[in-house]
């Protein structure tokens, strides 16, 4: 990893098309420059509804469902969700099973929320002033790697309709991505990034919040990889593009998070 890091700390690669594998295969992406470096993560296109445990001792104590609340500030047809719709729509899609039975990326009891996105009209509604607005609420549950997408009548405040699917991944949000930089920092893999930090700022590397952090799903195909990744695809895997607030990338390309597993793993150069 040092090697590599050498040859851009210092410069800024902002704008440079980078090579990274989503795959076995070697795909091209351009990474963001420092003013658009992505802090907030979050996925971009949700899965609709329609495409779409036992605790041990120690365990976190029982979630709370939120309670949904007033409408708030509302759309109109076809414009993007408001504020307060959003926050409407997720306290009523997290009932009460899906808290209890559901695990996020820190392990806490409920699914980890990916995103929020108003949803497709009905076929016989596509011309109806009148429609009611519908969101589409995209959770992960780490439980079991599955894909949750509850679709919410915000007019009527009922779940109109949940889907599960597995072996999907979509884009990882912010909570995601801070996780698997905590993972990799306390990694023995992490150890060339911490020393790459220090190398360039003269400070320890202790927290995700000294990073910015962009990212991208990482797959498995047979035999591209070590075994101990192999379940990429199936389970939850990222590749990190950490960059030093107000300095450069640090290149991690060659490590895969597992954050189903909670492990690292090296990819061969």
């Amino acid at each position: 990893m040092r090697r590599l890091v050498h040859r851009h700390l210092g410069k800024v690669v902002a704008g440079a098309a980078v090579a990274v594998a989503g795959t076995a295969a070697m795909v091209a992406v351009t990474l963001p420059g420092t003013a658009g470096a992505d802090e907030s993560g979050g996925i971009k296109d949700g899965l609709s509804a329609q495409q779409a445990a036992a605790q041990g001792p120690g365990a976190a104590a029982p979630g709370v469902v939120e309670q949904a609340p007033p409408e708030g500030g509302k759309g109109m047809g076809s414009d993007p969700l408001t504020g307060d719709e959003i926050r409407r729509a997720e306290a009523l899609a997290l009932n009460r099973q899906l808290l209890s039975a559901g695990k996020n990326v820190e392990g806490d009891r409920g699914p980890q929320r990916l995103g929020t996105e108003l949803a497709e009209p009905e076929t016989g509604e596509l011309d109806d002033p009148h429609a009611p607005r519908r969101a589409d609420v995209t959770f992960y549950d780490y439980r079991n790697d599955t894909v949750v997408t509850r679709t919410v009548n915000l007019d009527t405040g009922k779940v109109e309709q949940t889907g599960t699917q597995h072996g999907v991944q979509p884009p990882l949000s912010r909570d995601e991505n801070t996780e698997a930089a905590r993972i990799l920092i306390a990694d023995p893999l992490g150890a060339g990034l911490r020393a790459d930090y220090q190398d360039a700022t003269g400070k320890p590397l202790t927290s995700p919040d000294q990073l910015l952090l962009d990212s991208m799903v990482y797959r498995a195909t047979p035999g591209a990889q070590p075994a101990g990744l192999d379940k990429c695809g199936e389970q939850r895997c990222v590749r990190l593009f950490p960059k030093i607030r107000n300095g450069a990338w640090i290149d991690a390309r060659s490590f895969v998070i597992d954050l189903s597993a909670r492990k690292v793993g090296r990819l061969a150069a």
